[in-house]
């Protein structure tokens, strides 16, 4: 099925807008307790219960509007739904906030086995965003790699050494943020090994 295109401001809204709305939630329920059956259930729980389903209403929206999901967005989604469903069954953040490590570590790996193998699977799920040769695709796809493998040891080491308020702050602005800065300096990279269009 051919994607469709919607407007940017609400595939923004579907794409960042149940992890944002976890962390203003958590802004204010952080020091919060409550009682469920007759268990406690701190802030941060019950945000991850609610977060599961707002955030699969999310990417059935962005399905259904855009007439596809990409296989990465599929893995998270039922990382979110096995992950927070075992963070608020046995009542234990860490399950929840392992999630993040898992995603960026089966990418790096993911990329890495691609490498092995002589090919970039970059330039495939990519494919049609930018016009690369493929010698440009496989460096851009080894330094892709060690990035998300970098994040994935981040993830580890802050949300086992630091306070929860670290981690949510880190998992809602700082991943996004470093990989946004992490495309911006390869610039130089794209524009050499760009192809040249007569468009161009």
């Amino acid at each position: 099925m051919a994607e469709r295109k919607i407007n940017p401001t609400l595939k923004a809204v579907l794409e960042f807008g149940p992890v944002l709305a976890f962390f203003v939630g958590y802004l204010f329920l952080r020091e919060s307790v409550f009682e469920i059956a007759g268990r406690p259930y701190e802030g941060f729980i019950v945000l991850t219960g609610i977060f599961i389903p707002v955030f699969a209403l999310a990417s059935f929206l962005m399905w259904r509007l855009v007439g596809r999901i990409s296989r990465i967005q599929i893995f998270t989604l039922v990382l979110v739904v096995v992950f927070g469903g075992l963070t608020v069954w046995l009542n234990d953040e860490r399950f929840f906030k392992m999630k993040s490590t898992i995603v960026f570590g089966l990418i790096a790996a993911l990329l890495w086995i691609g490498l092995a193998r002589g090919q970039s699977w970059l330039e495939y799920v990519m494919e049609g965003l930018i016009q690369l040769r493929h010698e440009g695709w496989m460096v851009l796809t080894r330094r892709l790699a060690w990035f998300f493998a970098g994040l994935a040891v981040a993830n580890e080491i802050i949300w086992r050494t630091m306070s929860t308020d670290v981690w949510v702050t880190f998992d809602t602005f700082g991943q996004p943020g470093a990989v946004f800065v992490f495309f911006m300096a390869q610039a130089k990279l794209i524009e050499t090994y760009m192809i040249e269009t007569p468009e161009d």
